[in-house]
């Protein structure tokens, strides 16, 4: 017997693992995005984590056609005003690593 198909919108595999371990009881076959590289990076525009989470799980799964789980997560610091928010990937460079975020925030 088979199992529906459940797409973890995400390139990163920490989190289809955590995922995956969250979601063990229920019988789907978890997928990620390296399983679809024709698919276009769906643009996060959104001014929430929500609304970015509901932009990557509607695009991804137009894209795939099958049931789609996305997220969004990000830094609010009291002392920056909620900054960076969900600019947080992006608020120590493009490409820059967790921890050179880290380090721009506390420095």
């Amino acid at each position: 017997m088979t199992h529906p198909q459940l797409l973890i919108a995400t390139y990163n595999r920490g989190k289809l693992l955590e995922l995956r371990e969250l979601l063990r009881e229920l019988e789907f076959e978890l997928r990620d995005l390296h399983s679809f590289p024709s698919t276009k990076v769906v643009a996060e525009t959104g001014s929430t984590f929500a609304e970015n989470a509901t932009l990557k799980a509607m695009g991804y799964a137009r894209q795939t056609g099958l049931m789609t789980l996305a997220d969004d997560s990000g830094l609010e610091v009291r002392a920056l005003g909620g900054s960076p928010g969900v600019q947080t990937a992006r608020y120590a460079g493009d490409g820059a690593s967790d921890a050179e975020r880290i380090e721009k925030l506390l420095f």
